[in-house]
């Protein structure tokens, strides 16, 4: 079967609908699917539930949704670097699930691996834990999660081979591999892409069993979150 597209709107054709969970990968404008999420943008689809670990910022990542107002609802553990969302947030425009970051890692990895609930200590007595499940365990108490399993996951590889097979690079590592499990169709799209059997088999981290279709993005544009330079010493 083949796996690679000419481009992200060729990749998500027939994928995309109205009022689906969509898992975005990345961590902070690390590995972040990009060109997909401006194809997402340019389909219309709307009333979207977006499963990532951050909202992106004004201007990039999955800000471009809410600047179109197609985020319905967003689980996330971060989403303080977008002005955006707050005011969405406030204006009670947008629905927000916040998640413990760990838990929020745990409950994507659990859905790919066919979990459908975990116990966990952190949030136990908080408000994480209104409306929750609470077992005791050897003296302590625990709140039950649920597993995440999205219709459609998007992330974003350094490298890839025709199968599917995914390698990432450093903090892009983070979130990726698991929503690239933790859905009924995964969407990668890889800055380089070679043949199979040109990526050590060691060095596979998501195989491409996972992988429904990719497209190729060589010249990704590569965001930085928030600049900082140190002062420069004077001799």
């Amino acid at each position: 079967m083949k796996k690679v597209y000419p481009d992200a709107k060729a990749a998500l054709a027939g994928l995309l609908k109205d009022g689906m969970l969509i898992c975005a990968g990345g961590f902070g404008l690390c590995g972040i699917p990009e060109t997909l999420i401006l194809a997402i943008r340019d389909s219309g689809a709307k009333n979207l539930t977006i499963v990532s670990n951050n909202a992106g910022v004004d201007g990039a990542g999955l800000g471009l949704l809410l600047e179109s107002r197609q985020v319905k609802k967003m689980i996330s553990s971060y989403v303080g670097e977008n002005k955006l969302f707050a005011q969405q947030f406030l204006a009670g425009e947008l629905e927000i699930e916040f998640n413990p970051q760990g838990t929020l890692a745990e409950r994507i990895r659990a859905g790919g691996a066919g979990i459908p609930a975990f116990f966990t200590r952190t949030g136990a007595g908080t408000l994480i834990a209104e409306g929750k499940e609470t077992r005791e365990f050897d003296g302590e108490s625990y709140i039950m999660e649920r597993g995440i399993v999205a219709d459609l996951s998007i992330v974003h590889a350094w490298k890839g081979d025709t199968e599917g097979n995914l390698v990432y690079r450093k903090t892009a590592r983070n979130f990726n591999p698991m929503m690239a499990t933790a859905s009924k169709s995964t969407v990668a799209e890889v800055e380089n892409l070679v043949e199979p059997g040109q990526i050590n088999p060691d060095h596979i981290i998501t195989p491409g069993v996972f992988v429904k279709r990719m497209i190729h993005v060589p010249n990704a544009v590569k965001h930085i979150e928030q600049r900082t330079v140190r002062k420069r010493v004077i001799a």
